[in-house]
């Protein structure tokens, strides 16, 4: 009971000191205009020609036109908020941190020549879309790599322990939430023995995605032997960094097997707690060669901010050990940060859209999307793909579904076929197209995941587990109820209240 009241002493402490230095500088501003009418002059100058200055930024349309509109219903103080709330990049003490890292990972990231040579005679539109991950992500598309495909946190769950289980000289683990529970204590009960028995366990958290952990954790886990780093610590300030998390899902173990996917470390992911009906998730599991891609995501954040004289040569395993005969097809890992002005994540979604002949199958558990996603999902069912995407039927966050399903009636008008996922809450983030090419990853369809959260997912090109997650979408369907455009009718007000909702979204 004391570590319940402690946990939510902390997020009611924290979240009271922001709201009263917003309340305090709101105050403060609204006293000062009305003694000083040039304080007052000099604020709407200042919010006229920041709207100049985002008219000219070379930034996603959507993003502007969200910053405009709140600078004009508030001229006296939009100026002032975007200047404090409106730069999309990490401060510059991560970036120079985090970009130090990257540097030396590049150099351990080659391409195998033969690799790219035959997917050039396979496709070379395929090669363009590898090629373009490859420079702009800097991790190369591998062979020898077999892949494993989740359909639920349940299943994945199993083959955690099993692995960790065999763990002989690392363990990395990253993840945005880690919250007491069946899950987590399980497989910290593993963490403790091997860290017991000399295996180096490490183990990144996003500090906000993990805000219900004791106020002592980090602690916790260094009396256990496991070396602990909460990424972006939460504090009780106004503050943009608070803007960036680790929106990750990564386990390494010894460098030849690794687990990505939507999955968190809580209760909910495995449906051991009922939150929001049934929790539909997917993941994925590699086993070779493409690990090492995963290894370096690990330690590039983990240098960044531990100090440490580690060379990363020394976590890959043997050539022998990565190799896995009989795994047809490719996989390329991939990551996708707010350190750069590329938006990764959603031009390899808008990649697999445009090149699609057949079909397009999406899962996400949030449809909010800007111009260029949304134009390019229609686009692909106007020239005849099948293009289905599966939402939640049960919310975890209301204002955020409401949000989703006003992007619906432009999307279903095109052609796009939605469904709600009738059981419960759909949190898998997941891409299949015409049997060919898949995307497994932590990557949400909404502007935090597209633009702000540091992000990773797994490209799959004629494996054998695109065909395991196209089954798993097929009866995920089944299951689901598809929307129509007479159930999306909300009126005049509603109507309006949506468009406010869109036109606000990235800045939220």
């Amino acid at each position: 009971m004391m570590k319940v009241f402690k946990i939510i002493n902390r997020i009611v402490i924290t979240t009271t000191l922001i709201a009263l230095q917003l309340a305090w500088f709101m105050f403060i501003l609204v006293k000062l205009t009305n003694y000083y009418t040039w304080i007052s002059v000099s604020l709407s100058v200042l919010s006229i020609l920041i709207v100049l200055f985002i008219i000219g930024k070379d930034e996603n349309a959507a993003y502007r036109i969200g910053w405009i509109i709140l600078i004009m219903a508030l001229p006296l103080f939009g100026g002032l908020f975007y200047l404090f709330f409106g730069n999309k990049r990490p401060v510059k003490s991560m970036r120079l941190r985090l970009n130090r890292e990257h540097r030396k990972a590049v150099d351990l990231l080659q391409d195998d020549p033969s690799v790219l040579e035959e997917i050039a005679q396979l496709d070379a539109r395929t090669l363009g879309t590898c090629r373009y991950l490859r420079e702009n992500s800097s991790y190369p598309v591998y062979k020898n790599t077999a892949t494993t495909y989740y359909p639920s946190g349940e299943s994945m769950y199993q083959d955690m322990l099993c692995e960790l289980e065999k763990a002989q000289h690392f363990i990395f683990l990253e993840y945005f939430i880690v919250r007491e529970g069946t899950m987590w204590n399980s497989i910290l009960e593993i963490l403790s023995s091997k860290a017991a028995a000399g295996v180096d366990v490490r183990l990144i958290y996003d500090d906000f995605g993990s805000l219900f952990l004791p106020t002592d954790f980090t602690s916790q886990m260094k009396k256990r032997g496991i070396k602990c780093l909460a990424f972006n610590k939460f504090r009780p300030i106004v503050s943009l960094v608070m803007n960036n998390r680790d929106h990750r899902k990564i386990l390494v173990i010894d460098g030849h097997t690794a687990f990505n996917g939507g999955i968190n470390l809580a209760d909910e992911y495995i449906n051991k707690v009922e939150k929001y009906g049934h929790w539909k998730d997917t993941g994925l599991r590699l086993k070779g060669e493409a690990v090492w891609s995963y290894t370096l995501m690990f330690l590039e954040m983990w240098n960044a901010f531990k100090e440490s004289n580690d060379s990363f040569e020394n976590f890959k395993p043997p050539t022998h050990a990565e190799r896995h005969v009989e795994c047809r097809g490719y996989v390329q890992p991939f990551a996708d940060t707010p350190l750069d002005n590329e938006a990764i994540s959603e031009n390899v979604y808008i990649e697999l859209l445009s090149q699609a002949k057949r079909y397009v199958y999406i899962f996400t558990p949030y449809l909010i999307v800007d111009n260029e996603m949304k134009s390019a999902l229609c686009l692909a069912a106007k020239r005849g793909v099948d293009v289905r995407i599966v939402t939640p039927g049960i919310p975890d966050k209301r204002i955020v579904h409401r949000l989703t399903r006003s992007n619906y009636v432009p999307l279903l008008q095109a052609g796009v076929r939605i469904y709600e996922y009738t059981p419960g809450f759909m949190h898998a983030k997941s891409y299949v197209c015409d049997d060919e090419f898949a995307i497994v990853g932590t990557i949400n369809m909404d502007y935090r995941s597209l633009y702000l959260h540091f992000e990773c997912g797994t490209l799959l090109y004629r494996t054998d587990t695109v065909m395991d997650i196209k089954k798993d979408f097929l009866e995920t369907i089944l299951k689901s109820k598809e929307i129509t455009l007479s159930d999306c009718r909300t009126g005049f007000f509603g109507s309006l209240f949506d468009a406010v909702l869109r036109a606000l979204a990235p800045l939220f």
